[in-house]
Parts: structure tokens; sequence; C-alpha cells
């Protein structure tokens, strides 16, 4: 297949483009920005086979009202463009997968793709605005799918990058009291997931493993591999001094599993934290 990315510059992106290269697939990455007009996006995507839109501001930032304008700006007008730009292609793309996130869902209530109760968050009107945006494609007559991604795992990026420092460094401890749910995804499935909906499926789709775990047994796991102590925790003060309003998303807890994944035959190689946490080692 003859495969766009937009947003290869991120860890996803990057992990990304490299594995759909290694199963034999044409990738090619498209930066959108504020400046770029629709025509212009409409000529990079003319005749290519799918669009992966995985553009967005990173969430790990201060929360203040222009950061929060940035993270809303940086995923819904990047999707509203690729749509427009969709509308005036001779040859559209036959298919469209873009992101979202589990943070869409409720805290701490057991969620999957049937469920219709939604949080009420920043983050989760993001995700909601962000969907309705791409589902337009379905409109056009693009195979369209939306990915609701969990926590990814990974090391050369996304959180256990982050946290990588101080746990090596003998400093890492839970997060608040540790018994917030968490949602999770290794690197690898999370790729494997998308060539397998690549291959003629559409839908929403939870990309989480099967098995939820809590933040307390995340950080005991990871401390034990690296054989350093967890005893420091992370107060919750100390994150909302630093993220504001974005410390949310990581005092709060999601239960969320991926019933349409697995109705539709994936497999998942890590179901487990400590299997996941294991094979970077």
């Amino acid at each position: 297949m003859r495969i766009i990315i937009v947003g290869c510059s991120g860890f996803l992106g990057r992990e990304l483009r490299a594995y759909l290269q290694e199963q034999g697939h044409t990738v090619k990455p498209l930066s959108i920005r504020e400046h770029t007009d629709i025509k212009s996006i409409a000529a990079f995507i003319e005749g290519w086979d799918v669009v992966i839109n995985l553009a967005g501001l990173s969430i790990f930032g201060r929360w203040s009202e222009s950061y929060k304008k940035a993270l809303y700006n940086s995923r819904i007008n990047t999707t509203h463009k690729l749509v427009e730009a969709m509308k005036i292609c001779q040859k559209r793309p036959e298919q469209f997968i873009s992101t979202s996130a589990v943070g869409i869902y409720p805290n701490d209530i057991a969620c999957d793709e049937d469920s219709k109760e939604f949080s009420s968050g920043y983050l989760a009107q993001i995700c909601k605005d962000w969907e309705n945006t791409a589902q337009e494609a379905q409109e056009l007559g693009v195979m369209t799918s939306i990915f609701r991604l969990g926590v990814i795992l990974g090391k050369n990026g996304g959180m256990i990058k982050k946290v990588w420092l101080p746990f090596s460094l003998g400093l890492g401890g839970r997060v608040g009291d540790g018994k917030q749910s968490l949602s999770w995804i290794h690197i690898n499935d999370l790729c494997r997931a998308y060539l397998h909906v690549l291959e003629g499926k559409s839908g929403i789709y939870n990309l989480c493993s099967p098995e939820v775990t809590i933040n307390s047994e995340f950080t005991k796991t990871l401390g034990s591999l690296m054989h350093r102590p967890t005893v420091i925790p992370v107060p919750e003060f100390l994150l909302r001094l630093i993220f504001r309003e974005g410390a949310d998303f990581m005092l709060e807890g999601k239960i969320v599993y991926p019933k349409s994944l697995l109705e539709s035959g994936f497999e998942f190689n890590y179901k487990t934290i400590q299997d996941a946490l294991k094979s970077f080692f």
C-alpha cells in the first residue's frame, strides 16, 4: 500500500513509519502547519491509498490557556484541513485512520467501544471534536477509522522515556496515591494494530491492552526491572504546579478495553504490564 502519515516527527509517527516500511509498504510523511493551504494538501494526497493522521501537540506540557488552545488547534484544525483536501481530490484516498484518546471516557468506569458515556473534561472535548471532524471523511466515501490510544509504552519515546532518568537515579515513585487505573499499549502491538485495520477494516477502536494495570503496579514493575527503589511518591500538588490542568490525565484512572480489536481477530503480543516492560530490557 501507498500510505501517507501526518505527524511523522513524533514518537508514534517514527515507529509506525519504520514498521510499515519493514512490512513492504511505501510511506510518505506530510507536515501540516497553520499556513499550509488545502490545495497543496490535496495535491500531496491525490491518488494515495491511505492517510494516517497522528498530528497533535504533546499533552505533556503546562496547560495554560494558550497551550490548551494550541492542543485543540493542532488536532482539530489539522484534521479539518485533511478532510477539506479530500473533498477536492480527483482520486481520494481509499482509507483514513485518525487519532483520538481513551481520555474521552469517564474516570474509573469500565468502558469499551460500545460505551455511550463520555467524560466532560477538556481533553475529552478535544477528542469528541477531533473524532467528529475525522468522521466527515466517511461521508466522502472514504473508509474511516478512529483509534482511541491508551498510554503508549516504548523505550524510544512516550511515557517510558519521560520516566527513565528519574527511575534510573532511584527517584521513581507512584503518582499521587498510585491507585489510578492505567490503560496502556506496547508500541509493537500498536503498530501491528494499524496494519491489522489497514487490511480492509473500519470503525472505532480502543488501542490498549486487554489487561488494565494501576500506576503503583507499573511503578513497582519498572523499578524492579531497573533494580532501583521506588519509594518516593510524586505528590499531586507538584504535578498540578507543573502541568496545571494537564495533571488530570496523570492522576485520573481510565479502565478501557479493546473489544473491537479482539472481536476482529487481533492478538496482542503484550497483554500484561510485566511482559511489556520486560521487553525493554
